[in-house]
């Protein structure tokens, strides 16, 4: 029996931020959201770099075995300590050691690796940056077997849940006009930027 949570996930509307809350919806866990505000750089504030000293989401909060909290931050180890400590029948996951298990983490590892940050420059982890694959002019249509993956993945109940929050998931929608697609690019790149700035004047680099 997998023990009790109590779990404060720490994300906002990105495909980072879905994925965690995708996974505790499919293992049915409890647990609390505290919507980060980039617009107000949240994510920099004293508190939160202690949760995450990398200072990006998503990250979590836990009751540990010992009774104390733990942190835990980086979206791929995040995801490894849930199936880890909540998933004892294997439900989700694979049995360490098995040859499933490493499969999944070599594909888990591609995409924090390759994907994601491909994606942010220009399998549940997966499927936040395919339903935004449009954002980078990628169309699914030309990888059909990704695309009826990519949709078997949307059917379930869990992922539907979970990839609407802390927000409404609305990219697919976005997507679709071309004006709102330019200002939230343009949004992005200025908060981008401007967090760029910000770290680089703190240990005295000049941008």
């Amino acid at each position: 029996m997998a023990p009790q949570s109590d779990i404060t996930l720490y994300t906002t509307q990105t495909p980072n931020g879905i994925k965690i809350s995708i996974l505790l919806e499919e293992l049915g866990l409890p647990y609390k959201v505290h919507k980060i505000d980039f617009s107000s750089n949240e994510q920099k504030e004293p508190w939160f770099l202690e949760i995450n000293p990398n200072g990006r989401i998503p990250a979590l909060t836990d009751r540990f075995e010992d009774g104390e909290t733990i942190r835990v931050f980086e979206s791929g180890s995040i995801m490894q300590y849930l199936v880890g400590r909540y998933d004892p029948d294997h439900k989700l996951s694979y049995p360490p050691g098995t040859r499933e298990a490493i499969e999944t983490t070599n594909w888990l590892f591609f995409q924090n690796a390759g994907v994601g940050p491909m994606q942010g420059q220009a399998n549940i982890a997966h499927w936040g940056w395919l339903a935004a694959a449009g954002w980078c002019e990628v169309s699914l249509e030309e990888f059909p077997a990704l695309k009826a993956w990519e949709e078997r993945m949307a059917a379930r109940p869990a992922l539907e849940r979970g990839r609407h929050v802390p927000t409404p998931h609305t990219i697919k929608e976005t997507l679709k006009d071309k004006e709102a697609v330019a200002k939230i690019a343009a949004e992005s790149r200025a908060w981008v930027q401007k967090g760029m700035k910000e770290d680089a004047e703190k240990v005295g680099v000049k941008i």
